[in-house]
């Protein structure tokens, strides 16, 4: 057989995302302390009109994702004191509800959530919610590092799990893949058990 036909009749590798072991990824090693990008004012990052930071970095590498330019850690521009100042002004406007924290891995970018959730909790306590998304699941934050479990006890809803392609849902809320859930925090650690954000709906 040709190697032409040996490779037509090879079946393509199904690409997945990666899995790192509990504190293998660290904030600390890993983030530049760069931005992808920040837009305030939308509707589509959460419930309500939201503010929302996208950090710079990520290495679970999800086929399919589709801020794909956000994996570079280097990618965009520096969190600066100015950006913090104007994402805290922004969200003192009475109609926004709340910071949603995107990117790239918030989780792999604390030092600059953790920062800003910190400034937002002492200037507004929790008149304003904060959502994240992230690749880990629940279950692989309560083996993460001590900086990744404080940035999930500041904020109030965390959109989990690595995209999949091939649970891909475009009817979902909020999530690209059927795997991701919507999970109310402050509840979930209460409990000691995964509770779904009430509003969920699909």
């Amino acid at each position: 057989m040709s190697e032409t036909l040996h490779m037509r009749h090879l079946k393509p590798r199904k690409l997945k995302p990666m899995n790192p072991k509990p504190q293998e990824w660290l904030a600390a090693d890993l983030s530049q302390q760069y931005i992808a990008s920040y837009k305030p004012f939308n509707f589509v990052d959460g419930e309500g009109v939201r503010c929302s930071l996208y950090v710079s970095g990520c290495k679970f590498m999800c086929p399919g994702c589709y801020n794909k330019a956000a994996q570079n850690f280097r990618y965009g521009t520096p969190y600066t004191q100015e950006l913090e100042d104007q994402i805290i002004a922004d969200l003192g406007q009475s109609y926004v509800q709340g910071l949603t924290l995107l990117g790239g891995e918030p989780f792999l970018n604390t030092q600059v959530c953790l920062k800003l959730v910190k400034r937002i909790r002492k200037e507004f306590g929790h008149e304003k919610d904060v959502w994240s998304w992230t690749g880990y699941t629940w279950d692989e934050l309560q083996k993460e590092s001590a900086d990744k479990k404080e940035l999930l006890s500041l904020i109030d809803i965390l959109v989990d799990g690595r995209f999949l392609e091939d649970q891909k849902d475009l009817t979902l809320q909020f999530r690209g893949s059927a795997n991701q859930r919507i999970i109310a925090v402050p509840e979930s650690l209460a409990q000691h058990k995964v509770v779904l954000w009430p509003r969920l709906i699909k």
